[in-house]
């Protein structure tokens, strides 16, 4: 069609719309027939925003769509997406405006068959199995009677009521019951927040701590049991310090928690059992081995009495052997006291010769105070000055004799010292040269001994009866003769006056 003159464009009856128009227009179709869908697929690209919102996708062999699940709605989901998962998402497609894209928002998810579920546990139960938490070396003992036992289970299900009875017939203990749910939303995050309520129990608080749990719930499908596969569940159970027992479904139905758990136990009935001993057991065992300790008492002392018996035939008749020791110890007090007598009569007999040679002790009193009265006497007749004055005489004569003897001491030992003088003086060379000698040193102040020992120019010193004369060495004559000008040395006795 051409255009007409001036440029402007043939009138035309197609409406026009803006973006935001066209997208809401599309929005209003796809949820008016799309309002409530069932989407088979394999979860892809999962993730959780801070916001608690889950984002994936679900794809198959020839599409992918957007999936949005809000975080009100995630905390209600029993099934927690995870990637490669395949599951049957219900909700409603709506679009996305910003990106031109059309999602789907979650509102429940659930595996796709029983067989994807199975595998969902399987992977789980490796992944924590790698982790260590189902280790035996992990597992607590159980007590043997627990004095208090913490169950985790509904409180209106015919479960508690089956442990309860069970308990009372076997051993009756006190039961703390957390109730919680056991399938559904939020039953997961119930149970393991009981487990680890019990263990945060204060031992010897007002609640008292169990010393034994037990995890218990009735049969059911694999999907009813599907809170105790929860990976928060196993791992509450690994973590507890208080021994636990499983007993979650019937004899066939198994569940992880069953792996991390100290025991598991078919049913709740045998979680019971497991608990407690059986009372009448134990008293009848406590009456067999009673009754077993009184035979064997009674076949001991039995024993015992005719090994006494039999030991007594090979000894003598004590009462003969007491007659005859008391006999024996009658004559030892009889020589005894006899032997005492005998030394004590002699002794006094000794002390009677002693006292006849001693004279009285009046005597010897009267004759010490004779003997006292007599010095008394002399003291009183001569006086102490005349005691005093006697030595005081003495003294003075000591001092005269003790001063005489020192001045004649000091006259002998300056004599003595004189005589050493003299000697000493006749042995001096200094009257050898008070004879005309002369003696003869070198610069260092040695005596010169030998007309050949001095070296030419070499310094000496003479020394004369009235003082010394310094002189040098000019040479040596031929012959050993000194040089002309030093009158040689005639042989006398000047070699030994040094």
């Amino acid at each position: 069609m051409e255009k007409p003159a001036g440029g402007t464009e043939f009138p035309h009856n197609i409406p026009e719309f803006t973006v935001a128009q066209i997208a809401g227009a599309l929005q209003r179709t796809i949820e008016g027939a799309f309002s409530r869908v069932r989407v088979r697929g394999e979860v892809s690209g999962f993730k959780r925003a801070p916001s608690g919102h889950l984002y994936f996708s679900l794809k198959d062999t020839d599409a992918v769509i957007d999936a949005c699940c809000w975080r009100m709605t995630a905390g209600r989901l029993t099934v927690r997406p995870e990637d490669g998962m395949e599951v049957i998402v219900t909700g409603k497609l709506t679009t996305f405006s910003q990106r031109s894209k059309y999602q789907i928002i979650v509102e429940s998810i659930e595996l796709a068959g029983r067989g994807a579920l199975l595998a969902l546990i399987e992977a789980r139960k490796k992944q924590l199995a790698a982790e260590g938490l189902f280790d035996p070396g992990r597992k607590l003992p159980l007590p043997f009677l627990p004095s208090v036992i913490g169950v985790v289970t509904s409180p209106t299900g015919a479960v508690i009521r089956d442990i309860l009875h069970r308990l009372a017939d076997r051993f009756p203990r006190r039961v703390l019951v957390w109730p919680v749910l056991v399938q559904g939303p939020g039953a997961a995050a119930q149970i393991a927040a009981a487990i680890r309520g019990f263990n945060a129990l204060v031992p010897g608080g007002a609640v008292p701590r169990p010393d034994l749990l037990i995890v218990a719930r009735g049969g059911g499908s694999i999907e009813d049991l599907m809170a105790f596969n929860e990976e928060e569940v196993v791992r509450a159970a690994a973590a507890s310090a208080i021994p636990l027992i499983s007993a979650v479904g019937h004899e066939t139905d198994t569940t992880l928690i069953d792996f991390a758990a100290a025991r598991r136990a078919p049913t709740p009935t045998a979680a019971a059992e497991l608990a407690v001993p059986v009372r009448a057991e134990l008293l009848a065992r406590l009456f067999d081995h009673a009754r077993r300790l009184v035979g064997g008492l009674d076949r001991t002392l039995g024993e015992r009495r005719l090994r006494v018996a039999g030991l007594a035939r090979g000894l003598g008749d004590p009462a003969a052997l007491v007659h005859a020791t008391a006999q024996r110890l009658d004559d030892r007090i009889e020589r005894l006291e006899q032997a005492l007598r005998g030394v004590v009569a002699a002794r006094r007999a000794k002390l009677a010769t002693l006292g006849a040679h001693l004279p009285h002790p009046r005597i010897q009193i009267r004759l010490l105070t004779q003997r006292l009265d007599g010095v008394a006497g002399r003291l009183r007749r001569q006086p102490l000055e005349d005691e005093v004055a006697r030595h005081r005489a003495t003294l003075a004569r000591c001092a005269a004799r003790l001063a005489l003897d020192g001045r004649r001491a000091l006259d002998q030992r300056t004599d003595q010292l004189d005589g050493l003088v003299r000697v000493l003086e006749t042995l001096s060379y200094k009257n050898t040269l008070e004879r005309g000698y002369v003696a003869v040193r070198d610069g260092r102040g040695s005596a010169v001994l030998s007309a050949t020992q001095p070296q030419p120019g070499q310094a000496l010193e003479l020394e004369f009866r009235d003082g010394r004369l310094g002189v040098a060495v000019e040479g040596k004559a031929k012959g050993g003769a000194k040089s002309p000008g030093v009158p040689a040395p005639t042989k006398d006795r000047q070699g030994s006056l040094l």
